[in-house]
């Protein structure tokens, strides 16, 4: 799949948010990017054999406290390459972008993997 239609499956999975989550998400940047870096696969703790879908930076709203301001925006961002590796078809791809734009979105709101697995996520 190329870049702009695996773009425009992030956009409408953003799209498709309910309001009342879409518009808590302030100061907030969600990118697409081919793979993650070594460094990005440190951070979101991969295992060897195991893929990075997606990765949230930032400080939960959770941990906010009145001296956040004037901060650069919180990043999520999602890998095409290893989402297309485990997807089969377009609809595989689109239902997996979905899946994992609402993680990263639970950790913008303080949710962390052990209640998303919980949560089925």
């Amino acid at each position: 799949m190329d870049r702009n239609a695996f773009a425009r499956l992030v956009v409408e999975a953003l799209d498709s948010l309910p309001e009342e989550i879409a518009r808590h998400l302030d100061n907030v940047e969600v990118v697409v990017e081919d793979r993650p870096t070594p460094s990005q696969l440190r951070q979101g703790r991969v295992r060897r054999g195991h893929m990075l879908l997606g990765l949230y930076e930032g400080v939960p709203r959770t941990e906010r406290t009145s001296h956040y301001g004037l901060v650069l925006p919180d990043k999520i961002t999602i890998f095409q390459e290893p989402i297309e590796a485990c997807c089969h078809t377009t609809e595989e791809i689109r239902e997996q972008v979905r899946r994992t734009i609402v993680h990263e979105i639970a950790h913008h709101f303080g949710i962390d993997d052990e209640r998303l697995h919980e949560m089925g996520y």
